[in-house]
């Protein structure tokens, strides 16, 4: 980078767009679920809301349904 770039006195603002990328809800899960993400997220180094976000998604792209027979 070129010496006469000084960014030292630039202003910082937020991403206009980041509010349209995501949205913050509140979900209950159960503790064991949040252990199992938060476990696989030690592993990755992902955040494990963004792992459960991932799987979610997987979900949606791929058309799963969940397996209700338990009930």
């Amino acid at each position: 980078m070129k010496d006469e770039y000084d960014f030292s006195k630039m202003k910082s603002r937020k991403n206009p767009y980041a509010s349209a990328l995501k949205r913050q809800v509140t979900i209950r899960m159960r503790d064991d679920v949040i252990e199992y993400f938060k476990g696989m997220s030690e592993d990755t180094g992902i955040a494990y809301q963004s792992l459960i976000n991932l799987y979610l998604r997987d979900c949606m792209t791929n058309k799963r349904q969940p397996d209700l027979s338990w009930r």
